[in-house]
């Protein structure tokens, strides 16, 4: 299998089943001063469920649902809003514009960016850059998680740190 995964410095995070990406969203809630996420990966790596364990860790206990066709699916959480979106659909940046979602990039939000190269031009930097893919060997051995960004040396002890984890 060939990867279109860009270059990551460093190894990936081996996430060995579904319950263990959850479990590394719930693990990088606690990363301080995150505001922008950017989540690649094929249909199906496992965006989602990391984006779940993240709004569980922040407290959120109702579904969690792919935006494809909403784009953005807003969270109102006691320590923040989180604002998850799914640019998968989405058909030129400028249509970003027309959601007003530069003037939700403020202090207390976090953006969780699902495809954000169709977002291109119109996205701020991220913090963290994230790319879930499935195990080279098959989709029996998990997936590969890869960071990087200003973020992603915290990231990385906030997964070491996890409960689970050697």
């Amino acid at each position: 299998m060939v990867s279109d995964r860009p270059a990551f410095d460093g190894a990936p995070v081996e996430l060995p089943d579904a319950a263990a990406t959850e479990a590394a969203g719930a693990a990088l809630a606690a990363v301080p001063g995150l505001r922008t996420v950017y989540l690649e990966g094929d249909l199906g790596a496992g965006k989602t469920t990391w984006v779940r364990g993240l709004l569980r860790a922040l407290g959120h206990a109702g579904t969690v649902r792919s935006p494809t066709y909403t784009l953005v699916e807003p969270y109102e959480l006691d320590s923040r809003r989180v604002l998850h979106f799914d640019l998968y659909r989405l058909g030129d940046p400028e249509e970003l514009e027309y959601l007003g979602v530069r003037e939700a990039h403020g202090p207390g939000v976090l953006w969780l960016v699902e495809w954000p190269e169709r977002g291109c031009g119109w996205l701020p930097e991220p913090d963290l850059r994230m790319h879930l893919e499935e195990h080279p060997d098959g989709p029996e051995f998990g997936r590969r998680l890869w960071l990087e960004g200003s973020a992603a040396e915290a990231a990385r002890a906030a997964l070491a740190a996890a409960p689970g984890q050697e």
